[in-house]
């Protein structure tokens, strides 16, 4: 039986029990197939690109994939490089783009560059701190076509936020920011990073939110990449225990939240029993999802410093349909480990970024970026933080 996905040109497929050990391509026989998994038919377009427009910022967070200061750490385009890399985002038939840093409200010309994207048919969204937000920015903010503003916010408590965001004040700003976009009428999304000092905080931070009046959530785990490279992160079993939290307080209060870096959290959501529209895969690296440096360099996704050309000299159309390096990130035959045996791997893939890092060793960001042809880890190694045993289940 085939039912749609909501996602253009992908379709869900149901197989009954009794049939899945026929329908195996593998032939592992730690590989059922599941009651209801995507199948992905012809390459489609990236839906979503990231690009991160500058390295520049007023914070200094540990965990940092760009490196990025109030310097800057990376040369970033001008403006007429600024409307080429859009030009090329559009003509790849991206649906939804980014605008990321550092902290992107620290060009000039972000208003503009906002507004070129709306006109070439782009779903432009901005990625920020929020400290920079008042009444005037949001104002041009909303006259660029904006359609939605993702604000970071680390915890329910204000000087936990300011010790990890290195920015005494920083809560109260990004706070007041969240309600000034939404009096201007701003969709607003919470980008929440989980780590070992906000672990107990989830209901307390979903609570929060939802008092600010925002039912978009983002939780993003850490990945060793840029400053993050050292970080001392969450144990396998606290990765697990904290996306089901959230996922049963999301599926409670009617909160629409999402699982970052996280991609275990699509076998958690089926083995709870919860199934949305628009979760296809937990991974989604280089398989809906691109990221560009400052400069115009192309990553399969922030966390993943393996360049896959420059925008600037080669079409992103080309890239995204030519990449060596994303043929494997495409392939799940190619998963090692137990990523390669388990039944959840078409849903789930892994955090392609974290096995890389862990194999690396010492990833860097935009700033050191590894050719195809010079992988310095392994892409398909398995997830190291999930605890899930395929051999077991």
């Amino acid at each position: 039986m085939v039912i749609g996905t909501g996602v253009p040109g992908w379709v869900r497929i149901r197989v009954p029990l009794a049939n899945a050990s026929k329908i195996g391509a593998s032939g592992n026989p730690y590989l059922p197939v599941l009651p209801e998994q995507v199948v992905m038919p012809a390459l489609q377009p990236p839906h979503i690109v990231t690009w991160n427009v500058t390295s520049r910022c007023p914070l200094h967070c540990p965990h940092c994939y760009l490196d990025a200061g109030e310097d800057g750490r990376r040369a970033e385009v001008g403006t007429a490089g600024a409307r080429e890399i859009l030009r090329q985002v559009a003509g790849a038939g991206t649906s939804i783009l980014v605008l990321s840093g550092g902290e992107p409200l620290f060009r000039k010309d972000i208003f503009g560059i906002a507004a070129y994207g709306r006109d070439l048919g782009l779903r432009m969204a901005l990625a920020t701190s929020g400290v920079l937000i008042t009444g005037s920015v949001a104002s041009k903010i909303r006259s660029a076509g904006i359609k939605k503003v993702a604000v970071s916010l680390d915890s329910a408590e204000p000087a936990r936020h300011d010790m990890f965001r290195v920015l005494e004040g920083a809560w109260e700003r990004s706070v007041r920011s969240i309600g000034i976009c939404r009096d201007y009428g701003i969709p607003v999304q919470l980008n929440v990073t989980m780590t070992p000092e906000n672990r107990g905080e989830i209901a307390d931070i979903l609570r929060l939110a939802q008092g600010l009046g925002v039912r978009d959530i983002q939780l993003f785990f850490l990945v060793p990449a840029g400053r993050g490279v050292g970080l001392h992160d969450l144990s396998p079993q606290e990765y697990e225990a904290m996306i089901r939290e959230a996922l049963t307080i999301s599926e409670r209060e009617g909160i629409s939240l999402r699982p970052t870096c996280a991609p275990q959290f699509m076998r958690i959501a089926r083995e709870m029993g919860i199934h949305r529209e628009g979760w296809y895969r937990g991974c989604i690296a280089g398989r809906r999802y691109l990221r560009i440096c400052p400069d115009g360099e192309v990553t399969p996704c922030p966390y993943l410093p393996v360049s896959l050309g420059n925008v600037l000299s080669t079409p992103l159309s080309r890239i995204w349909e030519g990449s060596e390096v994303l043929r494997l990130l495409r392939d799940d035959e190619k998963l090692e480990g137990k990523c390669g045996i388990c039944r959840y791997r078409g849903v789930c893939g892994g955090c392609r970024a974290r096995a890389y890092g862990v194999t690396t060793g010492s990833p860097g960001g935009c700033s050191d970026l590894h050719p195809p042809g010079q992988l310095a880890g392994n892409l398909m190694a398995e997830e190291p933080m999930c605890p899930y045993n395929p051999m077991g289940a």
